[in-house]
């Protein structure tokens, strides 16, 4: 069992941010299965308890998994996003924050389509809605005023993420603000994607941090042992106000298992 956190709590003017894929509930998994919810849920507990990110997105969140982060992180943390069919049911990309150092100025839920602002839309050959929440916020602290981007691109489809990438890469540019974009890309780092949003104003922060903290983990893992230069699928991207003090690839276990077959990417980091 890993006992230490990470990264855990931060002082101004550093914000720990968080990606994770949490991996959705699956209906009719074996009782022993590590893909069981039930099994996950202690464990996400215990990572998340001792990480307290100051930003955390989550990719696969059903509503009772939002339900059980909302309750689990406490009344200081507040949360935007819905999920990505047309009703607003469905998996989430939900953005978490510590509502006592950052101040929520909007939010917006997008699509990742030719119809944007249509809930549920779908394009570019992707069989499921796909979306990218994002949120502005001024922080508290420091009066600096960011944007976050929290996405889920499609794993079936080459065309709908490279698209994707095009789209969250216009939104970016067209700020004017420092951005930090989160997500799950279903993409390595030598792909299409990877270069699409790497050539304007972001950079990989895995690429630009001052300090690694782990080797260079795959973050898919499937519940396996992590393997060091696996693919590294989960990307935190930051323009270039960003400096990114430390990062690392938490493959922490407890007892042996993971809380999700993907593998957290986290990052201290300050504009």
């Amino acid at each position: 069992m890993t006992d230490a956190a990470m990264i855990g709590p931060v002082d101004a003017p550093d914000l720990h941010v968080m990606t994770y894929n949490i991996r959705r509930r699956m209906a009719h998994v074996p009782r022993r299965s590590p893909d069981q919810w039930a099994r996950r849920r202690p464990l996400l507990r215990i990572l998340l308890t001792r990480e307290k990110p100051t930003i955390l997105g989550i990719q696969e969140g059903l509503p009772d998994q939002v339900d059980f982060l909302t309750h689990l992180l406490g009344p200081g943390y507040a949360r935007v996003g819905r999920g990505r069919n047309a009703d607003g049911d469905g998996e989430q990309c939900t953005l978490f924050y510590d509502s006592a150092r950052l101040e929520l100025n909007d939010w917006t839920q997008r699509s990742l389509s030719d119809s944007p602002a249509i809930a549920g839309s779908r394009s570019w050959g992707n069989m499921l809605p796909r979306i990218v929440v994002s949120a502005d916020f001024t922080d508290l602290a420091t009066g600096i005023r960011f944007s976050v981007f929290n996405t889920h691109f499609d794993h079936l489809s080459r065309t709908s993420r490279a698209r994707s990438a095009g789209m969250v890469n216009d939104l970016v540019e067209g700020l004017g603000t420092p951005a930090i974009v989160l997500g799950d890309m279903n993409s390595g780092v030598r792909s299409l994607p990877y270069r699409l949003l790497t050539a304007g104003p972001l950079r990989d922060a895995w690429a630009v941090a001052r300090r690694r903290l782990t080797p260079a983990w795959g973050t898919y893992s499937g519940y396996r042992k992590p393997k060091v230069g696996g693919k590294r699928i989960d990307w935190m991207l930051v323009t270039d106000s960003a400096s990114v003090e430390e990062i690392g690839i938490n493959t922490a276990r407890f007892d042996g298992a993971a809380p999700s077959d993907h593998e957290p990417v986290q990052a201290r980091l300050r504009f």
